[in-house]
């Protein structure tokens, strides 16, 4: 009987996985600062002993203002660097490649006491705050920030770099009609801030190491973007991009929903105290590690 696909080796430029399976970067909300612990060793090198082919870090900040939430991890300094090669090495010593998901969240955070960016000045759902316009000059600087962490993935001993264009976060509001409504050159080309941080990542990134990029094929709310313009978007990157990651994306958050301070994170304590509130996020000041994040 023949191999399935599945479980057959795939090569993307120089770097070969074993097999096909590859796990999705999902947040995981227990850094400090940006740094990593034991939590994120543990998880990732868990699921390279479960034979992962490729495992894509959860979404690390490339600016300390692109944190989803204070636990998200960062890639802003190079003080990260080794926590993050620490869980480099520890899933390839079990076989697996291993990335780095790339991201800012733009006017999507919930790290609302540190402030938000954005293209425009339009807030993401009605009981978000107002973020800052960017300027061209803090556009530029942002690109560069990408570059800056590919450097650093580099030294970290990562295979591949992921881009996070997609689920409405800072390259995908540049990229959409209802986020993007600036009338300089990142307004009038709506796509150019996700070309010019590829040709970043490209000129920084090894060339025989691969990129891989997340976009969301359609996007859900009137006036968005739709399939076809995605994937005409994408077929124009090829001289960047290894692999597209294909996803689909939440713009506005629902009006019925209730806002916290961090609307993204749980608490399971099973005793909330004054060192462990129910729940403000604050996971330096928290013994449990067992939350998650909220769907909507």
């Amino acid at each position: 009987m023949s191999t399935p696909m599945l479980f057959t080796p795939i090569a993307f430029r120089d770097v070969q996985a074993r097999n096909r399976l590859m796990m999705s970067a999902m947040c995981q909300y227990v850094a400090v600062d940006g740094f990593a612990n034991d939590w994120h060793r543990t998880h990732y090198a868990s699921r390279a002993v479960g034979q992962a082919g490729l495992i894509s870090l959860e979404m690390t900040a490339v600016h300390p203002l692109g944190r989803i939430t204070p636990g998200c991890l960062g890639i802003w300094k190079d003080e990260h660097v080794s926590g993050l090669r620490s869980i480099a090495q520890g899933c390839q010593q079990h076989g697996a490649k291993v990335g780095v998901q790339l991201g800012h969240a733009g006017r999507k955070g919930e790290f609302f006491d540190q402030g938000l960016v954005a293209p425009s000045r339009i807030a993401f759902a009605d009981k978000w705050p107002l973020p800052h316009e960017l300027t061209q000059a803090e556009v530029v600087a942002l690109v560069d920030s990408y570059a800056q962490a590919a450097r650093r993935a580099n030294e970290a001993g990562f295979d591949y770099i992921e881009l996070h264009a997609a689920h409405g976060y800072l390259v995908n509001q540049f990229s959409s009609p209802l986020s993007n409504r600036r009338d300089d050159a990142y307004g009038t080309d709506r796509p150019r801030f996700l070309r010019d941080v590829l040709q970043a990542l490209r000129e920084t990134w090894p060339r025989h190491k691969p990129i891989f990029m997340k976009v969301s094929t359609i996007e859900r709310d009137e006036g968005g973007a739709q399939q076809d313009e995605v994937v005409a978007r994408v077929a124009g990157l090829r001289e960047y991009v290894d692999l597209v990651i294909a996803s689909s994306g939440a713009w506005r958050r629902p009006a019925a929903s209730a806002s916290t301070p961090f609307p993204a994170i749980r608490c399971r304590s099973p005793k909330p105290s004054a060192a462990r509130p129910a729940c403000r996020a604050r996971r330096s000041a928290c013994s449990t590690t067992r939350c998650w994040p909220k769907k909507y």
